[in-house]
């Protein structure tokens, strides 16, 4: 169909994919929860962006390139966990400051860490640089094209076209549940740093077991 082998397999795949907890999906929660629904949407229209950009190199043969040169990846491995392990110990700080602040005059006012501010610009830097999301494009995405097809800019559309959908259902999710967690964090200050602390834990915990990702 079109120049796609397996639509549906790669359907159920790609489903499976982004249900799957990463830091994409946390940070979109987080900045939801924090900033708000619009902020929230911000942030999914980085990850937009940046998967966009993946599809695009992956279609133009970055993914040969990476398999053929193993220390690139190697680079943007380590980039991408550096990375992550920054936005995670500034989000932990950013609960303890406030966790040992609780008691101090405004300390009902949810001050956002700064690793989640610029939220758009962010989420666009997280998923570029996100090597579970470049294992994706470069060990499933490009599979399911069907090789001598004429026209595969086609197939790589409409595969691109189905994880976007996904994800963009998948994110609305996350920003509406975020909502509901934001008014929560407006009375239970103590809830409001210990999730605080947790997801900048979970970014820690993503940069450890994402650094030790290999090309498939």
């Amino acid at each position: 169909m079109l120049g796609i082998t397996d639509f549906w397999t790669y359907v159920v795949g790609t489903l499976a994919i982004i249900l799957l907890p990463g830091p994409n999906s946390i940070f979109v929660l987080s900045v939801g929860a924090r900033r708000g629904v619009r902020a929230g949407y911000q942030a999914a229209a980085g990850v937009f962006l940046g998967d966009a950009v993946l599809m695009v190199l992956s279609a133009a043969g970055a993914a040969s390139l990476l398999r053929t040169y193993p220390p690139l990846f190697l680079v943007i491995k380590y980039a991408g966990a550096a990375y992550l392990l920054w936005v995670g110990f500034g989000i932990v700080r950013g609960g303890w400051r406030k966790w040992r602040s609780r008691g101090e005059p405004g300390a009902l006012a949810l001050e956002e860490p700064a690793e989640l501010r610029s939220p758009f610009r962010r989420a666009a830097v997280i998923s570029l640089l996100n090597p579970k999301a470049i294992l994706f494009f470069v060990s499933f995405f490009i599979q399911f094209v069907e090789p001598g097809y004429a026209h595969p800019a086609l197939s790589f559309l409409i595969l691109g076209a189905v994880v976007q959908l996904f994800s963009a259902l998948y994110l609305t999710a996350l920003i509406f549940g975020g909502k509901f967690l934001a008014g929560q964090f407006q009375r239970r200050r103590r809830l409001a740093a210990g999730a605080a602390a947790g997801v900048g834990a979970l970014f820690v915990g993503f940069s450890i077991k994402l650094a030790t990702a290999s090309v498939g």
